[in-house]
């Protein structure tokens, strides 16, 4: 009898360290797996031209390099065009602001992409962003890397045309990172992607001031399951000091934004940042590409600072 309590105690015991090797397994994948899907590009719908143009790769072949980052940041990780080491020319710069959890490991297809279109990309593994100090470190970093003789960025960032974008939290973060940090007045352009609504942040202790922010600024979210409600998105428009853009994406959720609206954001870095005249067609003109866009609705557009502007549109 004491044989076969031995026997099963010692069976328990196998399938109690399997299932612990299962889960550690299965948790240590979940770290892991992309929370962008690598094919992004080839499946997100587009309703434009300029749309499907700027969710497409760019010209540009692809590499990265990583740094360690002091704190829990981990590290720092910079995507760029290959092209970079061997010109003379410099590349305009993206700082990507992360959102709750979702460390710029997780989302690599992304930095890929907009480096593929002549961007320095930069981000790093930060899991709370909302204060912008994170965001401001990375910038801090490559401008570190540009002095430095022995970098690969060494003279090759182009510090007249830097911007950011941030998801979720990281939405947030963008802004804070603009008007609260000691390098927020170098960007020259924003992307806040399904920013926390400002009433839920301020619960959460996550709290921003997007009246702060004078910079051209696009703003995106969803329609379905969102962290920001259509109205919560207009009290936000209206508070942006700049140029600014907002639009909602039909039948698109909270996590899905951080990718499915890449084709417009490309659109508006190209065209702030590296002075793309067609890009900037998807905003600005008589005819604004999003402003037509099926997949997209309330559709705001402020070409000028302040508010009464002329170039308004609602679809």
């Amino acid at each position: 009898m004491k044989k076969v309590v031995l026997t099963i105690l010692k069976i328990a015991g196998i399938v109690l360290l399997v299932l612990i090797l299962l889960i550690a397994g299965f948790l240590f994948w979940l770290s892991r797996r992309p929370f962008v899907p690598n094919n992004y590009t080839e499946t997100v719908e587009t309703g434009g031209a300029l749309e499907a143009k700027y969710l497409a790769m760019g010209p540009y072949e692809v590499k990265h390099v990583k740094a360690e980052a002091p704190e829990d940041w981990k590290e720092f990780v910079a995507y760029y065009p290959a092209q970079l080491e061997d010109s003379g020319d410099q590349w305009p710069a993206v700082v990507f602001v992360n959102g709750t959890g979702v460390y710029a490991a997780k989302y690599p297809a992304l930095f890929r992409h907009l480096a593929s279109w002549g961007f320095i990309v930069l981000g790093n593994e930060d899991p709370g962003t909302f204060s912008g100090d994170s965001t401001d470190a990375t910038l801090a970093w490559l401008l570190e890397q540009n002095g430095d003789p022995d970098s690969v960025f060494y003279q090759k960032v182009d510090t007249a045309h830097m911007g950011l974008s941030g998801h979720s939290q990281g939405g947030v973060g963008v802004f804070n990172a603009i008007s609260e940090q000691p390098n927020g007045g170098l960007y020259t352009c924003a992307v806040s992607l399904s920013p926390t609504q400002e009433d839920l942040a301020a619960a959460l202790n996550i709290p921003y001031d997007p009246s702060k922010t004078v910079i051209p600024t696009l703003v995106l979210a969803g329609t379905s399951n969102d962290v920001i409600t259509p109205e919560g998105m207009e009290k936000l428009y209206s508070k942006l000091g700049g140029p600014r853009v907002m639009a909602l994406r039909t039948d698109t959720d909270h996590g899905s934004m951080l990718y499915s609206g890449d084709g417009y954001v490309t659109a508006w870095l190209m065209y702030w940042l590296r002075g793309d005249e067609e890009a900037g067609k998807a905003f600005w003109g008589e005819a604004p590409e999003l402003a037509g866009n099926p997949n997209w609705r309330g559709v705001q557009i402020s070409r000028s600072a302040g508010e009464g502007t002329s170039e308004d549109a609602d679809h």
